[in-house]
């Protein structure tokens, strides 16, 4: 299997796709083969400045606790836990998560051992050799393997409470569709969309399959920001949020850490919508559904 890196620099960096393909080789891909990380490091870009959010063994820290924490379980249980502590622990801004290189760079050149234990696929029956797929390093934000957490987290969080990204990344559809979608960009569709998964009206992989195009497809015309107001974002906590990562301890291991000390989405805007999703909801086709059956 692949294993951690056997250099480790002292600074997180940014690699290009282009850069990446050439270790991202068959043998990688399949857990037989180590990324070659010296290589690798003598062509990434260091981040800019002295930051300590950009120290790499903070992460790497981080994710051998998840590894080691989930080794008995299945890997998909380690999401629940990484993606707030990953958010936590980076304290980057959405400029900075935009950049792809940054997500390049800790899946192959700090943590590729974690990307083949998370995403290699069960063995096969025919006994042809199993791979993760590609985009779980180098994909986009929705796929790849570390990015995908972090703007879950992002996405999900209830200002500083990360308790509704545990429950989003409880159900894997919900990892897999909801972050690609704009429309959970809007804090009250995003909030409203867990309390349907905590109140059990939504239940299953299939129907947050059924539910999330019908989401998407009504806020053309229902305009949720409109019916289900948010507040306006201050910035000022986000920022200091992120100065305070210079002095803060490690993100907590057996406690959900705090996020940004931002305002909470009005829970009457989040109120508004899951009554709207609701009915959605008992509209929808939902495969293995019988016909006439509510969630």
């Amino acid at each position: 299997m692949t294993s951690r890196p056997e250099y480790l620099p002292e600074r997180l960096a940014l690699i290009s796709d282009a850069q990446a393909a050439e270790y991202l080789t068959a043998g990688v891909l399949e857990g037989r083969d180590d990324v070659r990380s010296i290589a690798l490091s003598k062509v990434a870009e260091p981040l800019p400045g002295y930051d300590v959010r950009a120290e790499s063994c903070r992460v790497r820290n981080l994710i051998d606790d998840a590894m080691d924490m989930f080794r008995a379980e299945r890997p998909t249980a380690a999401d629940a836990w990484l993606a707030p502590r990953l958010h936590e622990t980076l304290r980057l801004n959405r400029r900075e998560a935009a950049e792809k290189g940054f997500w390049n760079y800790l899946a192959l050149g700090v943590a590729p051992d974690y990307v083949v234990w998370r995403h290699l696929p069960d063995p096969k029956a025919d006994g042809v050799p199993r791979a993760v797929a590609r985009d779980r390093f180098v994909g986009p934000h929705y796929k790849q393997a570390f990015a995908r957490l972090w703007w879950t987290a992002e996405l999900f969080r209830d200002g500083p409470d990360y308790r509704p990204v545990v429950a989003a990344c409880g159900y894997q559809d919900m990892l897999n569709y909801a972050v690609r979608l704009d429309v959970i960009d809007h804090r009250p569709t995003a909030q409203a969309l867990v309390r349907l998964l905590e109140r059990g009206t939504v239940r299953t992989g299939r129907e947050v399959n059924a539910l999330m195009p019908a989401i998407n497809a009504a806020a053309a015309t229902l305009m949720y920001d409109v019916i289900a107001p948010d507040v306006d974002r201050d910035g000022d906590p986000l920022r200091e949020w992120i100065e305070e990562g210079a002095s803060a301890l490690p993100t907590p291991r057996n406690t959900l850490p705090d996020g940004p000390d931002e305002e909470r989405v009005p829970d009457e805007a989040v109120q508004q919508l899951v009554a709207r999703f609701e009915d959605l909801f008992s509209d929808v086709s939902v495969r293995g559904r019988a016909s006439g059956e509510s969630g």
